[in-house]
């Protein structure tokens, strides 16, 4: 008998939701156009494909011709469609009711565009977890693809890996393929004929099936991709040769194996994702020493304890960066206020929002850039708002405020929810009484998106290539998979901004700061802070009065004088009224020790701007000095240079792409502009990127014992005049 093999692929075809028009132009001329136009050239290969809905929005907007393209392939036997959540969300962290509308609206769309009725699901990320057979199975889903390493963690070898598996949860069943690593990691990277060779030694006398599900814009859109798999023709190459195999090698989608073979046997999965996504998942030490121990193993001779070496848990993400949790958590609220409207138009308009706002892009980072892509924050953020704005129509007067404290974020400590018709402010006692979200409803923007600088695992690598002169410019041609070690970055000097943040970045901070320090020290943490006001808790009021609402906050806290500590009272009182995007920000300082203390007080402010050309521009009476340079600053200064303002009784911060602008008044201050910027990486090298800028109202202050210091910041939100 002659051995056989059978090959199924699964391709996965996807853009987040908010990303720029041009990326999506890019994807389509380099990966999804050019593989639709190869599988037409080759009937024999027949595979299954995966198109996530913000890219079928975006098709049926700018290419409908692909999308009938695709239609024909089905049509003709050569493809099946699979479904998904709409929007790509991680189903695990998503309400089982949100998972079942999101995959029912993928199915659905399915139906209509390409006459075909959907049974297989792609998991986003492959993030597995136990309790996922249920949600799925009452979607109509019977099977998935995940990686052959969640297999490998309840003790299977890749040899019993050659087809599917049944899993349950509560008696509902899913069948379940092993998308094969050593697949993954040769196409499109190793030639044709040892791809070919190996296939070949694959096979065996029972017919057996290896599954490969991974990202179609491996096929032109990665670094160098588009060289290796057009312009050399490796497609080309690889396809005809599936083509010319014989009977050795069949080529069917995962699908169709499932309808003429039984499973492999019963399996229970742990929570997993893919290798890489469970390293990204790690704290920073861990994320940096778990490739490193897996090399030493391989270099030991020690594969055989990789299986058993696992990464980390997709939802530590929620630990590692709070704005993720901020976000999901904010999710999470939106949508049981949406599921509580009346079944409509708007509420079907309000789900549609929230479920936009659970694409997964920027709930996890890792090497496609993730969380510190800042225009894909401010998209989710800006659905999310739209939901909630929706949600809360009609079912409240015109104009209202209130507000609520409860633990928001699942830290067990309270936070203060403060909402009116015009805006929804999150408020963080116990991390330094700051503003961790302020959300505009007519703008649809989280003024506080904004990312802190903190340790990756990946950046000791990179310091290390830079010392020793591996590392290489991005724009350096030459095939790399994105699983490479070599080092590459997309400007020189990165290891200049590998500065890290103490405390979260949010408004509202309360600095006291050592005299003498500059926008540009502080900017590289190079200010010594005296206080201990920052991120520590404060206490927390709320105060009623007709139209708006205030909430008191007071630490009672330390200042370092001379090497001892003075005792400070820090109070502050934010008061939002109904009706109007804005509030005062009140603030009492007052000397309770025996000693005269002698500091800069600084409140800081941080802003999530759609990008570094948002201007801050002062009164006529400023006095502007400039940073680093000595080199007067103009009068509307770009938040992404550092620069500073003195003596100023008031601001205003104008940007384009919030449509908004931000008036403040305030005691006569300086401003210090700090850019917030983080080295994160990218599947094209390690680069440098904005996420948003932090300015400081600075005021000296000489407070003998007992004596207090008092100021009120107004700020204004409003469309530019």
């Amino acid at each position: 008998m002659t051995p056989r093999l059978t090959l199924g692929l699964a391709l996965h075809n996807h853009q987040p939701v908010g990303n720029f028009h041009s990326v999506f132009a890019q994807a389509y001329d380099e990966a999804y156009e050019p593989m639709v136009a190869a599988l037409e050239r080759h009937p024999a290969v027949r595979v299954a494909l995966h198109y996530s809905g913000p890219l079928l929005d975006w098709l049926l907007r700018e290419h409908p011709e692909l999308i009938e393209r695709i239609h024909a392939l089905v049509a003709r036997g050569q493809t099946e469609i699979m479904t998904g959540g709409y929007y790509e969300p991680i189903l695990p962290i998503i309400p089982d009711r949100d998972k079942h509308g999101q995959i029912l609206k993928m199915t659905a769309a399915v139906r209509d565009l390409f006459g075909y009725e959907a049974t297989g699901l792609w998991l986003a990320e492959r993030v597995w977890e136990p309790h996922l057979p249920k949600a799925l199975a009452a979607a109509g889903v019977t099977y998935t693809i995940v990686d052959d390493t969640h297999f490998q963690h309840v003790g299977l070898s890749s040899g019993e890996l050659a087809g599917y598996f049944i899993t349950e949860e509560g008696g509902a069943p899913l069948r379940i393929f092993p998308s094969t690593k050593a697949l993954r990691y040769r196409i499109p990277w190793a030639t044709v004929e040892s791809l070919m060779a190996w296939l070949r030694g694959q096979a065996a006398d029972e017919n057996r099936i290896l599954v490969m599900g991974d990202d179609g814009e491996k096929f032109g859109l990665w670094p160098g991709t588009r060289a290796l798999c057009w312009e050399r023709g490796w497609i080309e190459a690889f396809f005809s040769a599936l083509e010319g195999a014989g009977d050795w090698l069949a080529v069917i989608p995962p699908g169709e194996w499932i309808r003429q073979h039984p499973p492999q046997g019963r399996i229970y999965l742990p929570t997993a994702s893919y290798d890489e996504m469970t390293e990204w998942a790690l704290p920073p030490d861990g994320a940096a020493r778990l490739p490193a121990l897996r090399h030493d193993l391989e270099a030991e001779g020690r594969t055989d304890l990789l299986p058993f070496l696992r990464g980390g848990y997709w939802r530590h993400f929620l630990v590692k960066y709070p704005e993720i949790n901020t976000l999901h958590k904010t999710m999470l609220r939106v949508s049981r206020k949406a599921w509580r409207m009346r079944p409509g138009q708007r509420r079907d308009a309000a789900l549609d929002h929230l479920w936009q706002a659970q694409c997964n892009c920027p709930y996890w980072h890792g090497v496609f850039g993730g969380i510190y892509l800042g225009h894909i924050r401010s998209a989710n953020y800006s659905h999310l708002i739209a939901a909630e704005r929706l949600a809360d129509r009609g079912r409240r007067p015109r104009r209202w405020v209130d507000a609520r404290i409860e633990d928001l974020d699942g830290d067990g400590w309270y936070e203060v929810l403060l909402g009116s018709d015009a805006q929804v402010l999150t408020v963080d006692p116990a991390e330094g009484g700051s503003v961790v979200a302020w959300d505009v409803r007519e703008a649809g923007v989280n003024l506080v998106n904004v990312m802190t600088r903190r340790v990756e695992g990946y950046h000791g690598m990179l310091r290390r290539a830079l010392a020793r002169g591996e590392a290489v410019l991005a724009a350096t041609d030459g095939v790399e998979t994105i699983h490479t070690s070599r080092v590459r970055v997309k400007e020189w000097g990165l290891d200049r901004h590998l500065t890290t943040d103490w405390y979260r970045r949010s408004s509202f901070l309360d600095h006291f700061l050592e005299p003498g320090g500059t926008p540009a020290a502080f900017a590289r943490g190079g200010v010594r802070e005296l206080g201990d006001f920052v991120n520590q808790p404060f206490g927390v009021e709320i105060r009623h009065a007709p139209g708006e609402i205030a909430v008191h906050l007071a630490r009672d806290g330390h200042v370092w004088v001379d090497r001892v500590h003075a005792s400070i009272r820090v109070e502050k009182v934010l008061t939002m009224r109904a009706g109007a995007a804005g509030m005062e920000v009140s603030y009492r300082v007052t000397n309770q020790g025996a000693l005269a203390l002698v500091a800069e007080f600084a409140v800081e402010t941080c802003w999530g701007t759609s990008g570094s050309d948002a201007v801050v521009s002062a009164g006529p009476s400023a006095v502007a000095a400039g940073p680093p340079t000595g080199l007067p600053v103009p009068a509307a200064h770009r938040v992404g240079e550092i620069g500073r303002f003195d003596r100023i009784g008031g601001f205003t911060l104008r940007d384009a792409g919030w449509g908004l602008d931000v008036e403040v008044a305030l005691p006569p201050a300086a401003l210090w502009v700090v850019p917030i910027e983080v080295v994160s990486a990218s599947e094209a090298g390690f680069e440098r990127t904005f996420q948003g800028s932090s300015l400081l109202a600075v005021w000296p202050l000489r407070l003998a014992p007992g004596e207090v210091w008092e100021g009120t910041l107004s700020f204004e939100v409003q469309s530019p005049a």
